[in-house]
C-alpha cells in the first residue's frame, strides 16, 4: 500500500454521511472525479457518477457502484432537558451504541453529542435490565433545555454520525476507524479512475456511488433507471465472520476480495459468476466465495429496467456497523485489481454473452 492510499482511505472514512445526508461525500467524489471522467451525472436522490465514453460504436453501458451513506442517526425529538431522540438509519446493533462520540449536524454548524449510558453505579441492586432498543438510547449534546438546543439550530429532521479517527493498526497490515461501509467502495472507484484516466475502453464506464443505501437500497433504483447500464457491479463491504477461525465461516480478513454467490436479494448469475472467476484466476487475484445474509445495491439494480445482470466486488471487515471497524489492507489490494481487470476485459462480446447467461 502507497502512502497515497492511505491517506485517501483516511480521507474518505472520516467523511461524516449517512442516509439521506450525504452531501460531504459526494462533493470529495465529486471533486475527485471530475478531472478522471468526461461528465459527471447527479440523479434526483444525490447519487453521483463519472462517465468515461467509449469512441467505440454501439459500446455497452457498465455501471460500477459504491454508495456514500455510513450508518447513523436521525434526530426525531428534543426532550425538555435538551436530549435527543433518534431513529436509527441503517442496521444498529444497540450494545454498541451507548458512550460512544458523534456529529450532531444542524444548520447552524455541528456540534459533538455523546450516546447516553447507565454507569454501573446506578445498576446496583436493580437486577436484570431486560432487552436493551436503539430507540431509548439518548443522544447528549450538552444542551441545558429544548429551548438552548432550538436556540443552537437543532430541529427534528438533523444526522447524528459517528466521530472516529481512521488509523493503521500495528502491524500495519489493517486499518481501524468507521464507515468503511461503504468508504471502500468510494476510494476504490476514486482510484480506478485515477489508474484508467488516459485509458480508452471499449465500454462507456459508469463510475461513481450512490445514496440512502443503508436504508433500503433506496439511491441505486434511480441511478439506474436514468444512466441505463447494461450490467452492474456494486463495490461494497460485507460482515466479516472470521474471530473464531472456523473456515466454514465466510468472511475472512486477508483471503482475499468477496465473490458473492448468493444473498437474500440475488442469485449471482452463472455466467457472470464464471466471468468473475476467470477473470480472477487469470490474474492470480485472490478472492473467497461469499454467503450474505444482507444485500447490496446489486440487489435492487438487477431488478431495473428489464433485468440487469449484477454482481458484488467486495471486501469484508470485523464490526462493520459501529464505530471501530477492522479491515485488512491486502483485500482492498486484491479488490482494487479486480475491478480494474473487470471493466478493462469488458467489451461487447463478453457483455453480450454475461447478459445471455450461456
Amino acid at each position: 500500500m502507497t502512502d497515497k492510499t492511505f491517506d485517501l482511505i483516511k480521507k474518505m472514512t472520516e467523511l461524516q454521511g449517512t442516509s439521506g445526508f450525504e452531501h460531504n461525500v459526494r462533493e470529495v467524489m465529486r471533486a475527485e472525479m471530475t478531472p478522471l471522467v468526461d461528465e459527471i451525472v447527479q440523479d434526483g436522490l444525490g447519487g453521483i457518477f463519472g462517465i468515461k465514453h467509449s469512441k467505440v460504436e454501439n459500446a455497452p453501458r457498465v455501471m460500477v457502484a459504491a454508495h456514500m451513506d455510513e450508518v447513523g442517526f436521525l434526530v426525531a425529538q428534543i426532550t425538555e432537558q435538551g436530549l435527543l431522540r433518534v431513529v436509527p438509519l441503517g442496521g444498529w446493533n444497540p450494545y454498541v451504541v451507548s458512550a460512544q462520540r458523534f456529529t450532531l449536524q444542524t444548520a447552524k454548524g455541528d456540534y459533538p453529542v455523546v450516546s447516553s449510558s447507565i454507569p454501573p453505579h446506578l445498576l446496583r441492586d436493580k437486577g436484570p435490565q431486560g432487552t436493551l432498543d436503539v430507540k431509548d438510547i439518548l443522544f447528549d449534546a450538552g444542551f441545558d433545555s429544548k429551548e438552548e438546543a432550538i436556540s443552537y439550530g437543532v430541529r427534528p429532521g438533523d444526522s447524528i454520525v459517528p466521530d472516529v479517527e481512521t488509523r493503521l493498526m500495528a502491524n500495519g497490515k489493517k486499518i481501524v476507524g468507521k464507515s468503511w461501509d461503504n468508504r471502500y467502495g468510494c476510494t476504490v472507484v476514486i482510484e480506478t479512475l485515477r489508474a484508467l484516466k488516459d485509458v480508452e475502453l471499449p465500454i462507456t464506464l459508469i463510475m461513481g456511488a450512490n445514496v440512502q443505501e443503508e436504508v433500503g437500497l433506496r439511491g441505486t433504483k434511480g441511478a439506474v433507471h436514468q444512466l441505463k447500464p447494461d450490467l452492474f457491479f456494486a463495490v461494497d463491504c460485507s460482515a466479516a465472520d472470521d474471530l473464531t477461525g472456523d473456515k466454514s465461516k465466510y468472511g475472512h480478513l486477508g483471503a482475499g476480495f468477496l465473490l458473492r454467490i448468493f444473498d437474500p436479494g440475488m442469485i449471482t448469475l452463472k455466467s457472470m459468476r464464471n466471468f468473475l472467476i476467470e477473470t480472477a484466476e487469470a490474474k492470480d487475484i485472490p478472492y473467497q466465495y461469499f454467503v450474505s445474509q444482507g444485500g447490496t445495491d446489486a440487489g435492487a439494480s438487477h431488478m431495473m429496467n428489464n433485468g440487469i445482470p449484477s454482481a458484488v466486488i467486495g471486501v469484508c471487515a470485523r464490526y462493520i456497523h459501529t464505530h471501530q471497524t477492522v479491515y485488512h489492507l491486502d483485500d482492498y489490494i486484491a479488490a482494487k485489481a479486480m475491478v480494474l481487470e473487470v471493466v478493462q476485459k469488458l467489451d461487447r462480446k463478453t457483455v453480450d454473452a454475461i447478459i445471455q447467461n450461456a
